[in-house]
């Protein structure tokens, strides 16, 4: 294959392909007409000898020579556009625009009224639109739909980027009129009902097992450990949600510290020190390679990252 007989814009166009698996969205995505996008796909099948995408019962799907191809094509593209763009640097104090970040309710507690208070005095301008961890999908990241995304991750995909934020200890919080208060050992910890609270990673959840002890999560493999178990009668996703159940009624939650302090000046309430050692949360925050050089994203990377070290030299204590 002669390289100077490839026309660039087809390797757009493989990319477009191959990150929707249909021609006409990805005629949308360029701004092409669909008649376009079938013409550069023939183009693209002639240039590699190959079908490239195949019509299935699952719609369009990519050979196994487009898989090859794919992260070549798309780094291909990235230098170039890095290579073309202007160096002009992020202006957040003239900036007008939206920024899309995926992050659970503890991070959005925890760490987001700190990054809006800077954004108000820094940028004005920003938008943020916060997405719940079930709205986006590792693929959404990936495409670059989503500028970060902050939480607790089991597993991260190797071309995204990450940086760790801070690790984060384990709190009680009990109803100021709980029984086992007077006398909060592990024993009584275990013949209590629980509120189990979690938002791991991205994506759809499914329903909780109780008895699949590793996918329940820090406070379960810990008494796991121990050769332990506890009832639990509420599985909730949502930290603010646990907070009030614990609130309003004879359960303990047993949740990350950070977001256990902000219901400490509660008279409703009590936080207690867990009665076992449990592994410390790691909250991380995550991007596409597509965004790993671009001036806004990086800015803000770097105000939320700063943040994080600011509030994390901040001992959080019950």
């Amino acid at each position: 294959m002669n390289v100077n007989r490839i026309d660039l814009n087809l390797l757009v166009y493989l990319d477009a392909l191959l990150r929707e698996r249909n021609v006409t969205q990805a005629a949308n995505q360029l701004n092409l007409s669909q008649p376009a996008m079938s013409n550069g796909l023939r183009r693209l099948r002639e240039l590699f000898d190959d079908p490239l995408l195949v019509r299935t019962s699952d719609g369009m799907t990519p050979t196994e020579r487009a898989l090859e191809l794919e992260p070549v094509v798309r780094e291909v593209l990235t230098t170039i556009d890095r290579a073309v763009q202007p160096r002009a640097e992020f202006e957040p104090d003239q900036a007008q625009r939206v920024f899309r970040i995926m992050a659970s309710d503890y991070a959005e507690a925890t760490l987001f009224p700190a990054v809006l208070a800077k954004l108000r005095n820094l940028a004005p301008g920003i938008t943020l639109d916060i997405m719940t961890p079930s709205d986006v999908s590792f693929l959404d990241v990936e495409r670059g739909k989503v500028d970060m995304v902050i939480n607790r991750f089991d597993s991260m995909p190797q071309s995204f980027h990450q940086i760790h934020l801070w690790d984060d200890t384990f709190s009680c919080i009990l109803n100021v009129e709980h029984p086992m208060l007077e006398d909060f050992t592990l024993e009584n910890y275990l013949d209590a009902d629980h509120v189990w609270v979690s938002k791991t990673g991205m994506g759809v959840g499914v329903g909780v097992n109780p008895d699949d002890v590793q996918r329940l999560g820090w406070v379960d493999v810990a008494l796991n450990k121990l050769g332990k178990k506890r009832q639990i009668r509420v599985f909730t996703r949502h930290y603010q949600a646990a907070m009030t159940l614990a609130e309003q009624n004879d359960l303990i939650v047993t949740l990350p510290t950070r977001a256990a302090l902000l219901k400490r000046d509660n008279p409703r309430v009590v936080l207690r020190d867990p009665p076992l050692e449990i592994p410390p949360l790691e909250l991380k925050m995550a991007w596409s390679p597509l965004l790993q050089h671009n001036p806004a994203n990086r800015w803000l990377r770097k105000l939320i990252a700063d943040t994080a070290r600011e509030l994390d030299g901040l001992e959080p204590t019950l």
